[in-house]
């Protein structure tokens, strides 16, 4: 992942949409202090440079009752990297995760059937090279979400499955020392 430079208008912007992607770009300038043509031209910057998107969030009950399956998978060491990659090729599986501790991936996705989750697991997911073993955990009542660290919205619904989407607010590294002038 490369190192991405933020400055601190930059990172207040985020924030504010962050609370609140509705807001306008005129009230975001007032409480900045800036123009709302900076703070149009910082938006779409950051759009274009994919560190940002704006997507509506479903709660979970409008993708057909889907259950949030999260799957521990045990892997060779060596064939971690390899393996988040072709897991993250499964349209099925909404957000790819290396760890520290008891597993070494995390995979999630939303699912509308357990015989559906199975299936995946026997079949796409024990199969790859260096999956040692695969545990799984169902999420039945959820307490608290922060959708501002990962959103999960539902996907296709008409093939019976609902599809996870993590989306990610600034990807990288945000670093401070470079500031970039004001437009």
């Amino acid at each position: 992942m490369s190192e991405v430079s933020l400055d601190e208008l930059d990172l207040r912007i985020i924030e504010l949409l962050g609370r609140d992607a509705r807001v306008s770009n005129r009230q975001i300038a007032g409480e900045l202090g800036v123009t709302e043509g900076t703070i149009r031209t910082r938006i779409k910057d950051l759009q274009d440079q994919h560190l940002i998107q704006f997507t509506v969030v479903k709660d979970f009950r409008l993708a057909g009752s889907p259950n949030l399956v999260m799957m521990g998978i045990h892997a060779e060491p060596g064939r971690v990297p390899a393996l988040a990659q072709e897991l993250s090729k499964i349209p099925e599986i909404g957000a790819v995760v290396v760890l520290l501790g008891r597993y070494n991936l995390l995979a999630t996705g939303l699912f509308t059937s357990l015989m559906e989750v199975n299936q995946l697991i026997r079949g796409r997911i024990l199969p790859l090279r260096g999956v040692r073993s695969v545990e799984t955990s169902v999420s039945v009542q959820n307490f608290k979400y922060n959708f501002g660290m990962a959103r999960i919205t539902s996907g296709t619904r008409g093939r019976g499955r609902a599809q996870a989407e993590l989306s990610v607010v600034a990807r990288g590294k945000a670093t401070l020392p470079k500031r970039r002038a004001q437009r």
